[in-house]
């Protein structure tokens, strides 16, 4: 592996040449099994995030199940109804509060890493300090943490099971926990979000645990993917990496240019409401369409030259955060949290460096990207 390029690190762990063979000969295709479509292009998944009328976010299972009454899951107006509540307990001034947090949970990480010559990036940084953050945004006690890890990687894994038996003991968990919010209410969003009002209309039950899944992933898996990506591709571009250790303004822009090249969220589902023509197909209601966001953030018609990590590319209208009505609520928190993990690490340890003696693994995940561990050395040695 020559890990000065950029495009062969990703393709190693993401399927880049598949994704361009796709989009140039079968930019939409029925899989095998003839059971949903593949949306490969930029501007086709563009616009089935933008046509909800089209393309339904409403899931096929029980409605019963919290995921599925989440905000992730509904088209308007109910969206539009559960966003507005939800964002009450989520504004720009309460996340941008969270800064001196944030720096503080980074600093101690760091300090820990520093009494080892050699670290994993994954698990003693990119993970426990999103993690941390968002267990102190919900008001959950430091001991149950390992619990919100193994939970959020079964939420995102290939395990079925696994995915329904970890949202089962995630209802009874965060039901308790809303119950004595109710009762005794504290300074955290779980508290916001079982007092949040809007046009006389307060979240059910099964609504507050349902965002409180989503956040614990979308707070926690794509911002722990986001900076670990970062640090790999930081890693392999030593031009890029000096640039960032000079000018620590360029980080911002640096860390789109990842969101775009290894997308936290690969792909996302939705269902046909209305028969529809996409490229010459045709598309009937009830069929399931991944939109592989992977693929339109590497769209030649979009991104000059797109295999190559550019963190000087502007413009950068990548689509690692959704577009539309769904636009990622956490977006400004990920790249808060992003920018101050990079930063400190890279004030911290500038010559922090990839064990390259161990190979990269990625999570066993079709929806998200991330690797199983990142073996990383903190000296020049």
């Amino acid at each position: 592996m020559n890990w000065e390029n950029s495009a062969s690190v990703s393709n190693e762990l993401i399927p880049l040449s598949y994704f361009n063979e796709m989009r140039n000969s079968s930019p939409v295709s029925l899989n095998k099994q003839k059971t949903a479509w593949n949306v490969f292009k930029y501007e086709d998944v563009k616009t089935i995030f933008t046509r909800h009328d089209l393309f339904s976010s409403q899931g096929v299972e029980s409605v019963n199940d919290p995921i599925e009454s989440s905000i992730l899951r509904q088209d308007p107006p109910k969206h539009r109804q559960l966003r507005m509540l939800v964002s009450q307990a989520f504004t720009p001034r309460i996340i941008q509060g969270l800064t001196a947090k944030i720096e503080a949970i980074a600093e101690a990480l760091c300090d820990q890493m520093e009494m080892n010559a050699k670290v994993d990036g994954l698990h003693d940084y990119a993970s426990p300090l999103p993690i941390t953050v968002i267990a102190e945004m919900l008001g959950i006690p430091p001991e149950d943490r390992e619990r919100f890890k193994a939970w959020s990687d079964a939420l995102v894994g290939n395990d079925t099971d696994g995915y329904y038996q970890c949202q089962q003991e995630m209802s009874v968990y965060f039901s308790e926990i809303a119950n004595r919010r109710r009762a005794e209410p504290q300074e955290d969003l779980i508290s916001n979000l079982v007092r949040a009002n809007g046009e006389g209309v307060q979240l059910s039950d099964v609504e507050v645990i349902g965002f409180c899944i989503l956040l614990l992933v979308a707070g926690n898996e794509t911002t722990t993917n986001l900076i670990s990506s970062a640090m790999l591709l930081f890693d392999g571009h030593a031009d890029a990496k000096a640039q960032l250790i000079a000018d620590n303004s360029l980080l911002p822009q640096a860390l789109e240019e990842v969101l775009r090249y290894c997308s936290p969220v690969q792909t996302m589902i939705r269902t046909v409401t209305k028969t529809t023509v996409l490229r010459g197909e045709i598309l009937t209601p009830g069929q399931m369409v991944n939109i592989w966001i992977g693929s339109a953030n590497h769209d030649e018609d979009i991104f000059e030259h797109p295999e190559i990590f550019n963190i000087h590319r502007n413009p950068n209208p990548h689509l690692a955060f959704g577009h539309g009505i769904h636009y990622c609520l956490g977006a400004q928190l990920a790249r808060l949290e992003s920018k101050i993990a990079m930063q400190t690490l890279l004030k911290r340890f500038p010559d922090f460096h990839l064990d390259h003696s161990q190979p990269l693994e990625r999570i066993d995940s079709w929806i998200m990207f991330g690797v199983k561990q990142l073996p990383i050395m903190l000296g020049d040695e």
